[in-house]
């Protein structure tokens, strides 16, 4: 492959929370050592919907995920299949659902759970986590800093050409708390903290990273509509690639092309969004 890149994806962060309380990312802008725009989500802007337009660069009017309770083995050509299809290596260390859209559906909380596939024509290494039992009450999810470890292991180990992480701690207190409490503020601080190293050390390793959101949050920590707090989020950029000018706008759809392009890989005829990277 021509480039190695990392997708990270923080569920359920909007823009204003990213520009407000992202230190460490918002620094490597300030300092020229990061690229950062604003990204639109598809619509409904919820989560499993957000997923599968991220990777199959069409909206979910095309690929048919209506929302957290539909979710299936997608049709569509992917990142990670078109990845493979050029030879190179894929990880992914996320929630379930990307699991049963591109590689196998059902999850199977054995077979599934993590898993080397060096001949699947998807994802090569997966590392998931399901979330049962997710509530009000108790969030369910993985410590962070567990997550961004367990990316760089399998960056280590098997030579990914293209790894994507996924978490939902934000998504989760966002819900829970909503967004103008301590809760949230300290949330982001703490987020910001754990993968300010990771992104150094990436980066030595040789990864160009995209650092970004799948949707946003309104006020009361809804998403799945279409209005600016729920769709818009910010997306970082580390890497030789040259974006549009810093207040532009991307489109979710773009992320797919794109992504493919800096790798060198193919771009299938379905994804028809223009790479914002030159």
């Amino acid at each position: 492959m021509k480039r190695k890149l990392l997708l990270i994806i923080l569920d359920g962060v909007p823009l204003r929370n990213f520009r407000r309380l992202f230190g460490n990312l918002e620094g490597w802008v300030q300092s020229g050592e990061a690229q950062s725009w604003t990204i639109r989500s598809v619509v409904p802007s919820i989560s499993a919907s957000c997923y599968a337009s991220i990777h199959t660069g069409v909206s979910p009017q095309v690929h048919g995920c209506t929302g957290n309770g539909n979710v299936f083995r997608l049709k569509e050509e992917d990142v990670f299949s078109a990845v493979r299809a050029a030879g190179g290596v894929t990880g992914a260390v996320a929630h379930s659902f990307w699991s049963e859209f591109f590689n196998r559906h059902p999850f199977d909380f054995v077979r599934d759970i993590e898993y080397d596939e060096p001949e699947s024509d998807t994802i090569n290494h997966g590392r998931f986590h399901t979330m049962t039992g997710y509530g009000q009450a108790n969030q369910m999810t993985p410590s962070d800093v567990d997550l961004f470890g367990t990316l760089t292991n399998l960056c280590g180990r098997f030579g990914l050409d293209y790894g994507m992480l996924h978490s939902c701690t934000l998504d989760s207190m966002g819900h829970r708390f909503f967004h103008d409490c301590q809760e949230m503020d300290h949330a982001c601080f703490v987020m910001d903290e754990m993968l300010a190293p990771f992104i150094w050390r990436w980066r030595e390793m040789g990864y160009e990273i995209i650092v970004t959101a799948d949707h946003g949050q309104d006020a009361r920590g809804h998403h799945g509509g279409k209005d600016d707090l729920q769709q818009l989020s910010a997306l970082y950029y580390f890497g030789a690639g040259q974006g549009p000018h810093a207040g532009a706008e991307i489109d979710q759809l773009q992320l797919a092309p794109t992504i493919l392009s800096r790798l060198g890989a193919p771009v299938p005829a379905r994804m028809t969004a223009r790479s914002f990277l030159k």
